[in-house]
C-alpha cells in the first residue's frame, strides 16, 4: 500500500508470490461478483481509494458500487513488513474517510492472516473471515 506522501522515493516492490496472491483474491471474489452475484462488493487490484485525489492504493479492495465507498480492503505482505503494513492499514481505517470497516493483512510466506476492524484497538490475529461479506478470504487461497 502506498500512501501519496511516499510516492517520489518508492521503487516497486511486487515479488510473483505477493502478486499471485493477489491474483488468486480477485479471481475467487470476482468469480462471486461478476458471475455467481453472490457478493454485492467488487473486488478490485492495486486501485485508488479516492479518484478524486492521489490516495493509498491497497492489493484489493472491495468496492460498494452502489454507496461509493469501500468497506474492506486486502494487504499482501512480506514476513518482514508486516509491522509496517499493520500500522498503515490501521491508520487508513482510523484515520481517513474511506469507509473501511474491515481491514486484512496476508503474509504470504507464513501464510498467516490478520484482521483489523473499524472501532477495535488491535489487529485479530488469526482470522481470514469478513464479517461484511460472511466469507473465508482464505478459502481462495
Amino acid at each position: 500500500m502506498i500512501f501519496p506522501e511516499q510516492l517520489t522515493d518508492m521503487g516497486i516492490n511486487a515479488p510473483k508470490e505477493h502478486q499471485r496472491v493477489i491474483s488468486k483474491l480477485t479471481t475467487g471474489l470476482g468469480t462471486l461478483y461478476y458471475q455467481q452475484r453472490k457478493i454485492a462488493l467488487e473486488p478490485l487490484p492495486e486501485t485508488m481509494l479516492d479518484e478524486g485525489q492521489t490516495s493509498p492504493v491497497p492489493d484489493v479492495l472491495l468496492y460498494d458500487n452502489k454507496h461509493h465507498t469501500t468497506p474492506i480492503i486486502i494487504e499482501v505482505c512480506h514476513t518482514t513488513g508486516i509491522r509496517n503494513d499493520a500500522k498503515k492499514i490501521m491508520r487508513l481505517v482510523d484515520e481517513f474517510d474511506y469507509g473501511i470497516e474491515e481491514a486484512f493483512l496476508y503474509d504470504y510466506i507464513t501464510h498467516q492472516w490478520q484482521r483489523y476492524q473499524k472501532g477495535k484497538e488491535e489487529m485479530e490475529e488469526g482470522t481470514s473471515f469478513s464479517e461484511i461479506l460472511q466469507l473465508d478470504f482464505n478459502d481462495f487461497l
